[in-house]
């Protein structure tokens, strides 16, 4: 369903994607978080609809369905390795910050700050190329606004 898009993803020269792209493809990177600790909850999911609705401004049943589209994405995508350098090629750089920020809103919707989504989300920044403090920076962020 999904191979098209994830051809033009991981192309070795893929062209910015349009907005509709990239939506569909962070937030599978945000399903990807949430599902990496084998334990993805209704705390999660509303997280992740969310961070869609207010990012992208859309209404809770559009957001609801951009997370159904990204589930079966991520569940298609690649390794999280070539997926995250993919969506770092076609990112601006600010707005991968406002990802990792996300992505540990996500990561803490449960409660639970699991080694599973640490180290998922280490690696991620590292992809996208936001250095270790950063990603601390971002996390104490979403703790403190809780």
């Amino acid at each position: 369903m999904f191979a098209e898009f994830l051809n033009r993803l991981t192309a070795p020269d893929p062209a910015p994607l349009p907005d509709t792209d990239a939506r569909l493809a962070l937030t599978a990177l945000l399903v990807r978080v949430a599902r990496s600790d084998g334990d993805y909850d209704e705390a999660e999911r509303s997280r992740i609809d969310k961070i869609a609705a207010r990012r992208y401004g859309l209404s809770p049943f559009e957001a609801t369905e951009l997370r159904g589209e990204a589930e079966a994405l991520e569940a298609e995508a690649p390794d999280t390795v070539r997926f995250t350098r993919a969506i770092k090629d076609v990112v601006a750089f600010e707005d991968r910050l406002a990802v990792i920020e996300a992505l540990w809103a996500v990561a803490l919707a449960d409660g639970e700050r699991e080694a599973e989504e640490d180290q998922i989300l280490r690696l991620v920044a590292k992809l996208l190329g936001i250095n270790d403090r950063d990603s601390a920076l971002a996390r104490q962020r979403i703790e403190a606004a809780k």
